[in-house]
C-alpha cells in the first residue's frame, strides 16, 4: 500500500498541474470504488484548484465550492496526462483541466476512494479522527509518552496507529524503530520517555528522507510522472529477513505483527 512519502511524492508530482487550473469536466468510468464516488464530486466542474494538499494518506483537491478526497487504497495511482491519451483499463476517474491536461486514476484492485467534502463542512467524517502529522509541532516525544502509558500492545503497532500519528505505515515504522533501536515487539507502555525521544526523530528522519528520494519502491506504485519511487535502496531492515544486519552483521530477524510483516536486528534493538 503507498504510505505517507508515496502519496506526499504524488502530491508534489501533480500539485504544479492543478493548482490554479480549471476543471472543464469529470467522467467517473467506475464509481464502485472502496465506498461509491459521490455525485455531488460533479461540483469540482468549472472551478479553479485553489490548493493541492495532504492529510495522512488522503490528497485533497480544493475548489470554492468543495474539497475532493482522494485515497490511493492498495493499487491506486495519478497520473498526469495529455488531452489525447486514450484511457486505459483501471482509468476509473478523469478529471480534464481547461489546460487540455488530465488527471487520471488508475486503481485495479478499487481499494481507494474519491469522496467530497462541501466548504460549508469543517472536517469530513474519514478525517475527524485522524491524529497529528509526523511534521506537525503537535507530534513530539511527550505526545508519544504520554500517550503510550498503559498500552500492552507493541511499540511497533502503536505507531502505526493513525490515532497515534499519522503516516507511519508497516515499512516506514520498522525503519524507523531499527534507528532508534528499539524491537517492535516490546509493548508500548513500556518504552522510556527517553527513547520515545529518540523514536520521535527517526520517525522525523526517515520520513523526510523518503520523501525526498521519492518514495519506496513497490510493486503497485507509481508515481505522478510514471516511474518507481526509489527509497528501498536505502532499506535497512524492511524486506531483508536473514540478510547481514548494516550496522553489526547478525542476520535481520522478521515475524508478524499484528498481521503485518516485522523486521529487526535482535543485537541492535532492545
Amino acid at each position: 500500500m503507498p504510505e505517507l512519502p508515496e502519496v506526499e511524492t504524488t502530491r508534489r508530482g501533480i500539485e504544479p498541474w492543478l493548482h490554479g487550473a480549471v476543471i472543464a469536466s469529470l467522467a467517473v468510468h467506475n464509481p464502485n470504488l472502496r465506498w461509491p464516488v459521490p455525485e455531488d464530486i460533479h461540483a469540482l466542474v468549472g472551478q479553479t484548484v485553489t490548493a493541492v494538499s495532504r492529510r495522512a494518506k488522503y490528497l485533497l483537491i480544493k475548489t470554492d465550492p468543495g474539497t475532493a478526497i482522494v485515497h490511493l487504497g492498495m493499487s491506486g495511482s495519478l497520473r498526469v496526462t495529455s488531452a489525447d491519451e486514450a484511457l486505459r483499463k483501471h482509468d476509473h476517474v478523469d478529471l480534464r483541466l481547461a489546460s487540455g491536461h488530465g488527471l487520471r486514476y488508475h486503481d485495479p484492485r478499487r481499494f481507494g476512494c474519491w469522496l467530497w467534502q462541501p466548504s460549508t463542512q469543517a472536517v469530513h467524517p474519514r478525517l475527524a479522527a485522524l491524529g497529528p502529522e509526523p511534521f506537525d509541532a503537535a507530534f513530539d516525544p511527550a505526545w508519544l509518552f504520554t500517550r503510550s502509558r498503559r498500552i500492552k500492545a507493541p511499540v511497533k503497532t502503536f505507531i502505526m496507529n493513525n490515532a497515534t500519528v499519522v503516516g507511519v505505515g508497516n515499512i516506514y515504522a520498522s525503519e524507523s524503530l531499527f534507528r532508534a533501536g528499539i524491537r517492535p515487539g516490546r509493548a508500548a507502555g513500556r518504552v522510556t520517555r527517553a527513547e520515545y525521544t529518540a523514536l520521535h526523530e527517526s520517525i522525523v528522519t526517515v520520513l523526510r528522507a523518503a520523501i525526498q528520494q521519492g518514495g519506496t519502491t513497490l510493486r503497485d506504485f507509481i508515481n505522478s510522472d510514471g516511474e518507481p519511487g526509489y527509497f528501498a535502496q536505502s532499506l535497512t531492515v524492511y524486506g531483508r529477513a536473514g540478510e547481514p544486519c548494516t550496522h553489526c552483521g547478525d542476520p535481520i530477524q522478521s515475524r508478524t505483527i499484528g498481521q503485518r510483516s516485522t523486521f529487526w536486528c535482535r543485537r541492535c534493538q532492545h
